[in-house]
């Protein structure tokens, strides 16, 4: 024979429960801390709060069962009794099972007081668990905001250079994986622009991004994530390909990676020469995309970018000024007669061979050969802003003969 139900009318049964209120947050508190090793984990300020969550869950029911209709505002109400920092602490998994195990001790405890007042329970456990849910959803959005309200404020600071003493303490809350090297790459807004994608993408090629949108112009801030067993390889590719890989994420036009920089501290040195290249990238008819900052010097230098003259003077004319005269009266007379070895080695009073010997020493100082269309309007480009910072002026031997070196 089963248990005899009780049959109470709801006056008594409302009564009862209030009487029976306290005994079942007791031993709903217990069976939390024999069932769930979290909570019993759980320093004691926190498992408090929890209790008087649990507590808040058996008194709405009460006031719920008293009146159905209030079931929006007291289920939402049971979750404002829980400080902040517990919705940080406790997820929305381990909030399901402290709802669980709450109404199974509920049900325990009413077994045999009629199939009413059984139903009434698993009806309001649906109700609160739809609150929690909703709870989570809305911290879950607004974190979502706050994020990408900070991240913005990050990459404007890296654009702008206007780093702070905060800037490290605002990146570490964004969660960002990179470490090492960093380069920054400006593009177009695509007219359907898929962020989740696009930091999907960079996932799994090793690399963690800031995003910042601003109008027509999509930044990134692409930096080297922590290496794991699954991304060895990933992580070994230098920026040009990884900036290759993300082109697909950004708008028609011009898309301009800048030089890699040792740490995201020092992205704003990046920031400032891929904004710079992207201001003048038009200027180069068959730029490829992307296209590296560097490979603008010329165009930027024109448009008055003071980092690019600098860069130019300091990559090419004084370290072909400093390692041999001749390396640069030769560089400048390839260039002045249109990349002739013959006219060249006439001017020079020296045998074609000797010009390729020093052009192929350009190209070992510098890294870049002056046998190319492109690269011949960087180095010719360097050796104006190099003689226009010097106090004497361009010479190139013309009487006097010269054996080869």
């Amino acid at each position: 024979m089963g248990k005899p139900v009780e049959v109470m009318d709801k006056t008594e049964t409302l009564a009862w429960l209030r009487r029976i209120s306290g005994d079942i947050a007791t031993v709903t508190i217990k069976r939390l801390e024999d069932t769930l090793p979290w909570y019993a984990e759980m320093p004691p300020a926190r498992r408090s709060a929890v209790g008087l969550v649990a507590q808040a869950g058996i008194t709405s029911f009460i006031q719920w069962y008293d009146d159905p209709g209030s079931t929006p505002w007291i289920a939402s109400d049971i979750f404002a009794a829980a400080p902040r920092e517990l919705l940080r602490s406790v997820s929305l998994q381990q909030t399901l099972q402290l709802i669980r195990v709450t109404v199974e001790v509920t049900e325990e405890r009413v077994a045999g007081k009629g199939d009413d007042l059984r139903e009434a329970i698993l009806l309001y456990s649906r109700e609160v668990a739809f609150a929690a849910a909703d709870v989570y959803a809305r911290a879950a959005e607004a974190r979502g905001l706050w994020d990408a309200r900070l991240e913005a404020l990050v990459v404007d600071s890296i654009l702008t250079g206007e780093a702070d003493e905060e800037l490290p303490s605002r990146i570490a809350a964004l969660g960002w994986h990179g470490h090492g090297e960093v380069a920054v790459l400006v593009g177009t807004t695509p007219a359907q622009f898929d962020v989740d994608q696009l930091r999907r993408t960079a996932r799994k090629l090793g690399v963690d991004v800031l995003i910042g949108v601003q109008g027509s112009r999509l930044v990134l801030v692409v930096g080297r994530a922590e290496p794991s067993a699954s991304d060895d390889a990933a992580t070994d590719l230098p920026f040009a390909e990884i900036a290759k890989r993300l082109e697909p994420g950004f708008g028609a036009g011009y898309l301009v990676l800048g030089p890699t920089v040792p740490a995201l501290v020092d992205a704003s040195q990046s920031a400032r020469a891929a904004l710079a290249g992207f201001a003048v990238a038009r200027a180069w008819r068959h730029a490829p995309r992307p296209v590296e900052a560097d490979d603008l010097l010329p165009e930027r230098a024109l448009a008055g970018d003071p980092l690019a003259k600098l860069t130019l003077v300091e990559r090419i004319y004084r370290p072909l000024q400093s390692h041999s005269a001749d390396l640069v009266s030769t560089l400048w007379a390839y260039l002045d007669n249109g990349r002739s070895l013959e006219a060249t080695a006439r001017e020079l009073f020296v045998h074609p061979n000797t010009v390729r010997y020093r052009l192929k020493r350009v190209s070992e100082v510098i890294g870049w050969d002056a046998t190319g269309p492109r690269e011949a309007l960087i180095l010719q480009t360097a050796l104006i802003l190099g003689s226009i910072g010097t106090d004497a002026t361009r010479r190139r031997p013309t009487a006097a003969r010269r054996g080869p070196l």
